[in-house]
C-alpha cells in the first residue's frame, strides 16, 4: 500500500524516510542525515511542492485522509531540511553549540 496519494507516486521512494507527524521527528531526522540524503530529498520534493499544497488544500484540514495527510508531512520535512541544504551545507545550525529548541506549537494536523 502506497502512503502517499497516487499523483505523487515518484515522491513514494522519501515516503517511508520523511513522513514524520512531528517537529522532533522531523528535526531528529534531520540531524541525522547526511548533506546529501537531505539534499536528494529536497531535489525532489521541491518541484512538486506547489502542486502538493494545491492537492492537499483541496481537502478539509480537520478531515483529510491519510495519504493526504503524510503529503502534508512530507512537505513540512521539505521545509525543516530547507535551511541546512539551501543556506548551511550541513544538518545542524551553525555556531549553535548544544543549543537545543523544543518546539511546544506545531503545525496541525
Amino acid at each position: 500500500m502506497s502512503l502517499l496519494p497516487e499523483e505523487f507516486a515518484d515522491l513514494e521512494p522519501f515516503a517511508e524516510i520523511w513522513c514524520l507527524a512531528t517537529e522532533p521527528e522531523r528535526y531528529a531526522k534531520r540531524l541525522a542525515s547526511t548533506v546529501a540524503q537531505m539534499q536528494e530529498f529536497y531535489d525532489a520534493i521541491t518541484p512538486r511542492a506547489e502542486a502538493a499544497i494545491g492537492y492537499c488544500d483541496g481537502f478539509p484540514l480537520e478531515d483529510l485522509p491519510e495519504q493526504v495527510q503524510n503529503l502534508a508531512y512530507l512537505l513540512y520535512s521539505m521545509i525543516n531540511v530547507s535551511f541546512p541544504v539551501e543556506v548551511w551545507s550541513q544538518p545542524w545550525v551553525p555556531d549553535s553549540g548544544t543549543t537545543t529548541l523544543d518546539c511546544v506549537l506545531e503545525p496541525i494536523p
